[in-house]
């Protein structure tokens, strides 16, 4: 394993757009568009592309309509279908892999490392002032960053414009991770702590 920085800051150079680019929320496939504006900052990255907003946006949309037309909806993604359905089959992107019940440790490891972490929330437990109240309660975002001399992660968060390199504490983060099923409206279950782990191609 790399050996973690003692101080200063590990911070990869994500693109950022918000999954409403031009503040579009209230269109359904926006307002629920975290994890594809996630997977789709993460993969720009990984195959080092640049992002625009238009892009963005029509990418977010074409996501969407892909899981519509494949899977009959695209609210909602858990970890695992989030690789499947979007990495995989939507972006033909296959350097990513699931990770289940991980700790603090394994996060930041992978930063350290140099890969791009996504992981899901309870939106509504992180506190963040720019949310529309009471926040999102299923909500993904990317962890692109860390820093060593304050204990936060560094994200770039699509639920809100202001998302680019916003920073958590690690215990808020973490204490909020939780992989939600897929598809709306689906009961809460066990809490599990679960990430998608995206290298550069």
């Amino acid at each position: 394993p790399t050996v973690p920085p003692q101080n200063g800051v590990t911070l990869l150079d994500v693109p950022f757009t918000s999954q409403a680019p031009f503040g579009g929320w209230g269109d359904p496939r926006q307002e629920n568009g975290c994890e594809e504006a996630a997977a789709l900052m993460a993969v720009s990255w990984a195959r080092g592309q640049t992002l625009t907003s238009q892009t963005a946006l029509d990418q977010i949309l074409a996501v969407s309509d892909f899981e519509q037309e494949m899977y009959g909806g695209y609210i909602d993604t858990s970890v695992d279908d989030t690789v499947q359905r979007i990495f995989k089959e939507y972006f033909n992107y296959s350097n990513v892999q699931a990770r289940h019940d991980v700790t603090i440790d394994d996060i930041k490891q992978e930063i350290f490392n140099g890969n791009v972490v996504l992981i899901p929330v309870n939106g509504r437990q992180l506190d963040n002032p720019h949310y529309t109240s009471p926040g999102p309660l299923e909500h993904m975002l990317v962890i692109r960053g860390y820093d060593a001399t304050t204990n936060e992660f560094i994200t770039n968060d699509p639920g809100t414009r202001f998302g680019r390199e916003y920073r958590y504490s690690e215990d808020l983060l973490y204490n909020a991770a939780y992989d939600y099923g897929t598809g709306d409206g689906h009961p809460v279950g066990p809490i599990e702590k679960n990430m998608i782990v995206v290298s550069a191609a």
